[in-house]
């Protein structure tokens, strides 16, 4: 029996995947048999996750993009085209915050920054992708790496929250829009996670214990236990999947101690 998560001939495209959960999600869809194109900004940091992935076996080349450039994103997608002929799967993982604090403080460009990196691209991207898998006629899996924080306030981390809170919408949208041609779109919305972009929360013992108290694990997660959701999202296992917002936090949502 062919395995619910075998991913032999798709062609999976993430982005931010050179390191943190981006890097994760590419190694285990090539564990599973994906061909992964890595892209980040920096080419040597992607070709370090290449590496990794062509020395266990599998397959995967290397796109530098910044998402916030359109041009780039087309062509980025247009290399991945050109190399494998398809994108079966598209991770938008990549996301920015350069703003911690009240929101009403937040500066024009910070703020705009973060709506043109963490909606605005995501949807360039998504339609891009979109039209490519609806003409083969084989479906594909679209995953955007949101965060529990578009589920909550925050006195620290509103505009992100609200950047967040719009990419689960943007999955909703796109789930209905192509869903006709068997096109699924979900999000996943991680709580705490151990990596360089969360840094300030966990490496600090008092802090993260303070941010973890009121999940039910008290314990924050690791990249690798997002990744085992997006290959869920992304392969026959998640085939009946979408408009989704799949929340991967602990145990910090449902507890009351959270609140």
């Amino acid at each position: 029996m062919d395995s619910l998560f075998d991913l032999r001939g798709k062609v999976a495209l993430v982005t931010g995947s050179s390191r943190g959960i981006g890097r994760s999600i590419a190694l285990r869809l090539a564990q599973h048999g994906a061909r992964v194109v890595v892209s980040s900004r920096k080419a040597e940091a992607c070709e370090k996750v290449a590496a990794e992935i062509r020395s266990n076996g599998g397959e995967a080349m290397v796109v530098p993009c910044n998402i916030s450039d359109k041009a780039q994103l087309q062509a980025l997608v247009d290399a991945t085209q050109q190399a494998w002929g398809r994108i079966d799967v598209l991770v938008c993982n990549a996301a920015v915050n350069p703003y911690f604090g009240p929101s009403r403080d937040i500066p024009d460009d910070a703020f705009d920054k973060i709506m043109q990196c963490n909606i605005k691209s995501n949807h360039w991207l998504c339609n891009m992708v979109a039209p490519g898998m609806a003409e083969r006629g084989e479906g594909g899996a679209i995953i955007i790496i949101s965060s529990i924080g578009g589920l909550i306030g925050s006195s620290l981390l509103g505009a992100y929250g609200i950047s967040k809170a719009a990419d689960m919408a943007l999955a909703r949208n796109l789930a209905v829009e192509w869903g006709q041609a068997q096109i699924r779109a979900n999000c996943i919305a991680p709580g705490l996670i151990k990596t360089d972009f969360a840094r300030a929360l966990w490496e600090n013992p008092d802090i993260a214990k303070r941010a973890t108290q009121g999940y039910a694990l008290k314990r924050i997660g690791d990249p690798d236990e997002i990744a085992g959701a997006a290959v869920f999202l992304a392969s026959r296992a998640g085939s009946f999947t979408t408009g989704q917002t799949l929340v991967i936090d602990g145990g910090g949502m449902i507890n009351m101690q959270s609140v």
